[in-house]
């Protein structure tokens, strides 16, 4: 793999057209597979998988090659993360190592849907209360994602399987197209995440694989309760 992992890397998770069908504009779609490869709880050495494992958190990569399924642009399934003890959804940090992606993002009352375009180097965070899809929508070159998370949850799935994905489906020609399985659901605004840029502050200043071993910097992960001025304006056009 490519985008200057040199750590182990295991056998991926592989994401499959069965699996995908579900959340699809075309759910009759014939793909073939591999989707994308998820690859899952990785460290560079032992001190860092310690460490991760002490402050609960996991490092991951995804790859998605580029793909057209049936004109629309190959995503991730999508999923919600739930509360923490306190009340307060979980966040997740994405980096995109190599390619550009579309994050497509709904608050769980979906009351707001955006649409983040992160280009290679860039950093997204997903705040508390946001499902989230992300999406390759090159023609031509892989996306390579990394995410530090919380271990402390499982994603859920389920409501992207109920309703059939997003609220909007993101076609290869461009259209952004409303999912008809949602109820009225506001137009999905714009923004582009910079890298270094916003409130997002040391989190978002470098590579965060370079965060381990920063406790302050990624704590808002398990906490983010302790934490409100870091999600202000991260979504603003």
């Amino acid at each position: 793999m490519r985008c200057g992992w040199n750590g182990p890397l295991p056998a991926p998770g592989i994401r499959t057209i069965r699996e995908m069908r579900p959340v699809l504009a075309d759910p009759t779609c014939a793909a073939s597979d591999p989707l994308y490869y998820m690859y899952r709880d990785l460290a560079r050495s032992e001190a860092d998988r310690r460490w991760l494992c002490n402050h609960r958190l996991r490092y991951d990569i995804t790859v998605i090659p580029s793909r057209d399924l049936c004109g629309e642009h190959v995503k991730t399934k999508g999923h919600y993360h739930p509360d923490n003890p306190v009340g307060t959804g979980y966040p997740e940090l994405y980096e995109v190592l190599e390619g550009t992606a579309q994050f497509l993002l709904q608050s769980r009352r979906l009351d707001d849907v955006i649409l983040v375009l992160a280009s290679t180097g860039a950093c997204v965070i997903i705040p508390p209360g946001y499902g989230h899809i992300t999406i390759n929508p090159s023609p031509d070159t892989t996306l390579v994602l990394a995410n530090l998370v919380s271990t402390a949850f499982e994603s859920e799935y389920g409501e992207y399987e109920t309703l059939h994905g997003a609220a909007y489906y993101v076609m290869s020609d461009g259209r952004i197209i409303k999912n008809l399985h949602y109820p009225d659901v506001p137009p999905a605004r714009k923004c582009t995440a910079v890298k270094g840029q916003g409130t997002a502050g040391r989190a978002c200043a470098g590579s965060i694989y370079s965060l381990i071993g920063d406790r302050e910097a990624l704590a808002f992960l398990n906490e983010p309760e302790k934490y409100p001025d870091l999600f202000k304006g991260l979504l603003k056009d």
